[in-house]
This record gives C-alpha cells, structure tokens and sequence, in this order.
C-alpha cells in the first residue's frame, strides 16, 4: 500500500501485488499524481486500473485526465459512474419565457432544414436524372469511346442527401470520455489482476460510496474512509487485515470551535460525514480484532484536527488491548507520500 494523498484536499493510493497495480481514486490533479508516484518510485505505466469509491471532488479531481492519458480502465458502481458524469455535463437555467422563446425559434430552424433539405433533394435527383439521361444515350451509341459511367459514388449521393457524415473531429469533446469503464457491485467481489476485491457499502453522503478490501498472495489490505460512523457491515469487512487504511477526520472540539460554516459542521458531524478521532479510537477498543501490522490513519483534515491528537487517541484506544500492542500506527498526510507499506 502506497498513500500517495490523503486528506481533504486530495485522497489516492496505490494497491500492488507482484503483477498488478490498482490506483483507488485520483483525488490530485493528473500532473500531481504523477509526481506523487514519481516521489513514492511508483511508475504510472505499470498500472493496470483506477478503482474509484465515490464521485467527490477530493477523490476525482484528475480523475479523467489521467485515465485517457494512461488508457487504462476505470471501475465504478453505476450510480457512482452516472453521478460523476452528471457532475462534468455542462447544464443551463433559463425562465420560462426563455424557454418558450427557445423552443419556438428550435420549431422554426427545424422547419427551415426541413424546407431547406426537400429543396437540395429535388435539385441532386434532377441533377442525377440529368446526368443518367445522358449517359443512357451515350451507351447507345455504337463508338466504344462514347461509353460513359456515372459519374457520382451512390456513397456520396446519400451523403448528399442526407447531410455530411459526422466524424471524430466534428464531434465536441467529452470531459467523462474514459478509456475502458467497469461496473462493480458492493458486496460482490471481483478481481483486477491477481487481486481479489471486495467493495463493501459505507455511509457517507454520495450516489453509492464504497470501501474495499483486497486480497493477494494470502495478503489483505482494506481502505475505510469516509464514513459517517462504523455499521455492522463495515465493522465486519474489516476482519483478518494485515494493512489498514482507517479514517480519523476531525477532533470533535476543533471542529466546533474551528472555521467551518455551521451547516458544514453538521454535514461532517451526520451519520453520512466523516469519522472523528473519538470514533475511530472506540472502533479500535471495541470491535477490531488486533489483526493488522499497520494501521494508517487517514482524511484528516488540515483545519480540524492534528496529527499527534489523531495518533493519540488511537495508541490510547490500543493500550487497552495489550494483544493489539503490536500494531504500527502511522499517519498519511495531505502534502507528501506515505513509505510504501509492503508485506
């Protein structure tokens, strides 16, 4: 596991086995990814994938950009592909006057093609009558020479007719454009390579948003971020993990007493935002199994919490289990890699 970016501005990491390599999210913009993999000895043309958990901006930013460029595929979970899309297609407002006025002068552009094309019928079958009567009588002579063959491809007689044919360069680009795209299921397991996935459902405000679990080489490894609280599901997913990416967000004060609107700090503070420091630390006591050698502790946020507060609560939620006191706690960060993390 390599986190190449985690936090509010930007989350992306990298999944390896010996022959694959997965890229879960692109929250960075193309160029930052790529150095963030040059900087972590990652090289983007090994990857094999993109893996995306939901359609938020810190997790999609470079996104489409660095999928066209490596041409490689994208998997998403349909509602999550269908939110992203909707999120790059322009959309406009207008009253309804406008509307009206819209929809009018579309009736009477359409009225004048349709005027304008009956006319260019008329005149290429006239022409083409023309030029056939011709040649009809042309091969009626007895002098080999006279022999004519007409003179338009019946091709670009429908072209003709039926307008230019609309080719690549016509056409606008499309900012979702993407090389290759694959729909997953959570719940269902699936594989990139020679890794084994299993997405599982996490509550957070987005179309379907997902953490995963992967297996390799009798390896595990699971990201959980960007959860309101800790369901049943996801406390079971998070089973026999050797490596462990786990969200500590917020500390609870600082985001009381820090910058955020107060809308904002509802948002995070819902059972659909994100998990604080508190609530990380009470999984960790309570419900994980000590299986893990590493525990990364990730998306914390820059305004809203430290990093020795995160690690704290954390090693103090494992003191409590003498058995789990094996466990390495390391932190991601927002401006730099993470030390690759290898089994």
């Amino acid at each position: 596991m390599t986190v190449l970016a985690s936090g509010s501005k930007g989350n992306s990491t990298v999944i390896s086995s010996s022959r694959t390599r997965v890229l879960v999210d692109a929250g960075l913009s193309c160029r930052e990814l790529l150095r963030r993999m040059a900087m972590a000895g990652e090289a983007p043309e090994a990857l094999d994938a993109i893996l995306i958990t939901h359609e938020h901006q810190d997790h999609i930013a470079g996104l489409a950009v660095l999928a066209r460029r490596l041409k490689i595929p994208v998997f998403f979970t349909e509602p999550t592909h269908r939110a992203w899309v909707r999120m790059l297609t322009p959309r406009t407002t207008m009253t309804y006057a406008a509307w009206l006025d819209h929809v009018q002068r579309e009736k009477e552009a359409r009225a004048a093609a349709v005027a304008g094309e009956a006319a260019a019928n008329l005149e290429a079958i006239a022409s083409i009558s023309a030029e056939s009567a011709e040649v009809a009588e042309a091969n009626r002579s007895d002098d080999p020479q006279a022999m004519m063959e007409l003179p338009v491809d019946p091709d670009e007689i429908e072209d003709e007719l039926c307008g230019p044919v609309q080719t690549a360069a016509s056409v606008k680009a499309d900012p979702a454009q993407l090389p290759a795209v694959e729909y997953f299921q959570a719940g269902t397991q699936f594989s990139i390579g020679d890794i084994d996935i299993t997405p599982f459902t996490i509550p957070h405000d987005a179309a379907d948003p997902c953490g995963f679990v992967f297996e390799s080489e009798g390896i595990r490894m699971a990201l959980a971020t960007d959860l309101g609280y800790m369901p049943p599901n996801v406390k079971a997913a998070l089973k026999r993990i050797d490596v462990l990416l786990l969200e500590a967000n917020h500390d609870l004060e600082m985001l009381r007493d820090g910058p955020y609107p107060w809308s904002v700090k509802q948002r995070v503070l819902s059972r659909v935002g994100h998990l604080s420091n508190d609530a990380t630390a009470e999984f960790l006591q309570k419900d994980y199994d000590g299986g893990a050698t590493w525990i990364v502790l990730g998306h914390l946020s820059e305004s809203n919490n430290a990093p020795e507060l995160a690690r704290m609560a954390a090693e103090q939620a494992l003191v409590h289990h003498p058995a789990l006191l094996g466990n390495r706690v390391v932190l991601a960060g927002q401006a730099a890699p993470l030390e690759p993390i290898t089994l």
